[in-house]
């Protein structure tokens, strides 16, 4: 008897998607069912998802951990867009559920919306229209200033931000740009001055947001950071809610510091009601940042030739939770992807001033590997200090985009102790720093070099890194300081360059370590620095 036919895999499109889009999963064989009712009722949802290889959504499918569990045959969702908050993503990795973006199909569209809202701002447009269309001819009413000659302040210059940096420059305004990943020939590139946030504050007559929303940068725009910008100063914002303290945000408008706000986001959404409602000097938008027809037709036919991509040949674009890595090459390769990471992370943790170049060096038998992967998890590992967003798919775009300099070199054969043994160099304006690891047989990272100095210890969620000076005293008073916070020491790794010189300590601890603990370390007469990591 012949051998049966695969049924055809099925995708699920429960938000509204173009025409052109479904076709691409149906030209490619693959039954669509369209059903963006789906996306608006959660339990429909929940019952029907089960017959389905792929999910194709918007913003208004929510993807939640109930859905995930009713979706047995669910390997794919792609969301037509970038941002994936309506995706529990840590479910969907957990049973295994790829989750993929389109992270650049609306950079254009957001970036002319934060345009509009400045020219809306400076003509006071919308008050205007409601003045004379309520027949009231307020002329005198509506002064408004030019945007030609003010400073523009970008906070984010990255794939959006550059784009509006651009467009300001355009329209002969000063532009000027805070972004610890920005680095100085970028910004020559760019056209735009790279400044320190407070400078940013103090200088900038405008100032637009284009970061994403992280731990770092919620309230990015709080009150004290509101009270140091210029007076007079106006804030757009078409990133993400919570990055401005929108009560703040209300008071420095009331007081006139701020002379006026023009918002497509904000902290709740939908925003059915908002502290900055209803005040005469606040542009509000519902979340239109990537609302144009040629950017929801871009993201719409991207997700459809993503998923078709995946569900019929395994191919994996702009995912956000998995390493493009072969199915057959993952056993051996995953070991080292989590020891780059996490040389890439102890790195970046340990980097104060802003990244400018990212080495990885391979030697020995991990040379033969996929180093392209590898790398890409190493800059991962970096970056993720500062992005808590970042993953192997987006990190070498990220880069790039910040001018980071990502730089692999590979040295086949054997190696000394080890078969495999990867050197991870981060270079920062301040000074280079470096690491080096392998992976035993037990398929566990380990750190066997600091600074050039030998080392033999693994990774733990909390530890501590301490540089200090080769000389008796250190190890007990060190010990006596955490036994006496009551911090317990899982591991205590030692290392030094010579007798007297340099050492390193590298010590797991089974919590997080209070900042005044760091202090008290600090004061110790052999410490030069003390650092806390998260793993």
């Amino acid at each position: 008897m012949p051998a049966r036919s695969q049924p055809p895999k099925r995708v699920l499109v429960s938000d509204a998607l173009s025409e052109a889009a479904i076709r691409i999963f149906r030209d490619r064989g693959i039954a669509v069912d369209v059903r963006p009712d789906l996306g608006k009722d959660r339990d429909a949802l929940i019952r029907e998802i089960g017959a389905y290889d792929g999910l194709a959504i918007r913003s208004t499918t929510k993807v939640t951990p109930r859905v995930l569990e009713a979706a047995t045959r669910l390997t794919v969702v792609g969301r037509a867009g970038i941002g994936v908050d309506n995706v529990d993503v840590p479910a969907a990795t957990a049973r295994g559920v790829i989750v993929m973006n389109t992270p650049h199909g609306n950079a254009i569209t957001t970036a002319e919306h934060a345009i509009a809202l400045m020219f809306a701002l400076a003509r006071q447009i919308p008050q205007a229209d409601a003045s004379t269309q309520a027949g009231r001819g307020e002329k005198s009413r509506f002064l408004g200033v030019e945007l030609t000659a003010k400073t523009l302040g970008v906070v984010g210059c990255g794939n959006i931000g550059a784009i509006v940096a651009e467009r300001g420059l355009g329209l002969r305004m000063k532009v000027i740009a805070y972004d610890p990943f920005l680095s100085a020939e970028r910004a020559v590139a760019l056209g735009v001055e790279k400044v320190a946030l407070d400078d940013l504050l103090a200088r900038a007559d405008i100032i637009t947001l284009h970061v994403p929303l992280t731990e770092k940068t919620r309230n990015i725009l709080s009150a004290a950071a509101l009270a140091r910008t210029k007076p007079g100063v106006r804030i757009v914002n078409c990133a993400r809610g919570g990055l401005v303290d929108e009560v703040a945000l209300r008071a420095a408008l009331d007081s006139g510091h701020v002379a006026g706000a023009a918002l497509d986001v904000f902290a709740t959404e939908p925003a059915h009601e908002n502290p900055l409602f209803g005040h005469a000097n606040v542009v509000c938008t519902p979340h239109l940042g990537a609302s144009t027809a040629e950017a929801q037709e871009k993201v719409a036919l991207q997700v459809a030739e993503q998923i078709s991509a995946y569900l019929l040949d395994g191919a994996i674009a702009n995912a956000v939770n998995v390493p493009a890595i072969g199915a057959d090459e993952a056993p051996r390769l995953r070991p080292f992807v989590d020891l780059v990471e996490k040389l890439g992370s102890f790195l970046g943790q340990l980097s104060e001033a802003p990244v400018t170049g990212i080495r990885v060096v391979y030697e020995g038998a991990v040379a033969e590997m996929n180093t392209r992967a590898l790398t890409a998890a190493a800059v991962t590992g970096v970056l993720r200090t500062f992005r808590a967003d970042v993953n192997m798919i987006s990190a070498p775009v990220l880069a790039q985009e910040h001018g980071i300099v990502v730089d692999e070199v590979r040295r086949g054969g054997a190696h000394g102790t080890f078969d495999s043994v990867v050197r991870i160099t981060v270079a920062a304006r301040d000074m280079p720093r470096d690491a080096a690891g392998t992976v035993f047989q037990d398929g566990k990272p380990r750190v066997v070099e600091i600074r050039g100095i030998a080392m033999d210890a693994g990774f733990a969620p909390h530890m501590l890194f301490v540089r200090n000076a080769d000389r008796p005293g250190f190890i007990g008073q060190f010990g006596s300081l955490l036994g006496e916070a009551g911090i317990n020491v899982a591991t205590f790794n030692l290392g030094r360059e010579r007798e007297g010189g340099d050492a390193i300590a590298f010590v797991a601890v089974d919590g997080p370590v209070a900042e005044e603990v760091l202090g008290r370390i600090g004061a110790i007469p052999q410490v030069k620095r003390v650092r806390a990591l998260r793993f």
